[in-house]
């Protein structure tokens, strides 16, 4: 099976290197007869295309080598698509992907790392460490005691890999966890469970909001202005799913007014935020450049790891634990 990895043009952080690949098929020795190629211009993705079966590549690059209407003509063998990222909201609508081509995301990559900043964030709030950055930056000694976490109410809107390694971290520390997804299925870190249809009875219960869902039609502008105003006042926000989950101007606004005590964002709309943008100066809001759950010591050996598995379980004729609905969108 010829497999092929299209690295970004200039990317060195996080390009996948000969080494990793096969440091990722000595840790799976039952997965063999794989044919490499690696690229990162565009020769190297063409001569690729005429014989790759599977395709292993930033979402980025999925967005533009493959409009609508290019598969199957300039990869007539492909099967796969593995992408780097968790979220694939990018590539929606997904009209561009041919039913006999499996979508891969990479759920699961993010885990350790995303668990560890959303417990960072959770702690930072509680000692109002946004609102200290800003007097820091203003050189003014202005005293504000913090809180403990345990048994304040924290909400986690999505648990996926990133909610639920939130979720547990917050439960570590003592707070009651309120999930919120698509179902109310009970999940081993959550006190509770609820719908996203329940999310207007749920906030006004929560101390602390944190997003981790994915962005989909459903999510899209899920916390608007009307919901941020049923957190109870002094409410601490953090988002880890996307900027357009939620109304940013409408938290601003509620940072502002006090509404709010405080947040920690690692996601904008747009991104990057340009200079001047209220963000970057609204009070007790901590922005950080969409770097919360990618580590550079683990990321590609745990992203191969994933696709292995996938394509393990393809080849058992088993699904493909990572597998994108295109409906779904995730």
């Amino acid at each position: 099976m010829h497999i092929h990895i299209q690295n970004p043009p200039g990317e060195h952080q996080f390009a996948i290197t000969p080494d990793q690949w096969q440091a990722a098929l000595a840790r799976h020795p039952d997965i063999t007869d794989l044919h490499l190629s690696i690229a990162d211009d565009d020769a190297g993705f063409t001569a690729a295309m005429h014989e790759a079966e599977a395709i292993i590549t930033w979402t980025k690059q999925v967005h533009l080598r493959f409009p609508e209407g290019a598969l199957p003509a300039v990869a007539p063998k492909l099967r796969i698509i593995s992408c780097t990222s968790a979220g694939l909201d990018r590539l929606a609508p997904f009209a561009w992907l041919p039913p006999e081509v499996t979508l891969l995301n990479n759920r699961g990559a993010h885990e350790a790392k995303a668990g560890e900043f959303a417990l960072m964030a959770l702690l930072m709030l509680a000692s109002h460490m946004p609102y200290f950055a800003g007097q820091q930056r203003a050189e003014t000694w202005s005293p504000r005691f913090g809180s403990i976490l345990a048994g304040r109410a924290l909400c986690v809107v999505g648990l996926g890999t990133i909610g639920g390694a939130a979720a547990r971290h917050a439960k570590h520390f003592g707070m009651r966890v309120l999930g919120v997804r698509n179902t109310p299925k009970p999940h081993e870190s959550c006190d509770e469970v609820h719908a996203t249809e329940a999310l207007d009875a749920v906030l006004p219960r929560a101390d602390y909001l944190l997003l981790a869902c994915p962005l989909t039609p459903e999510t899209r502008g899920l916390i608007d202005r009307r919901r941020i105003g049923l957190l109870p006042r002094g409410a601490r926000v953090v988002n880890m799913a996307r900027g357009a989950v939620w109304d940013q101007d409408a938290v601003c606004d509620a940072l502002e007014a006090g509404d709010l005590g405080g947040c920690v964002t690692d996601v904008a709309v747009p991104e990057p935020l340009p200079p001047g943008h209220r963000m970057w100066r609204t009070p007790t809001m901590f922005v950080v450049p969409h770097v919360s759950a990618d580590d550079p010591d683990t990321y590609n050996d745990r992203s191969l790891d994933i696709f292995l598995g996938n394509l393990r379980a393809l080849r058992a004729g088993e699904p493909a634990p990572n597998r994108v609905d295109p409906v779904r969108g995730y």
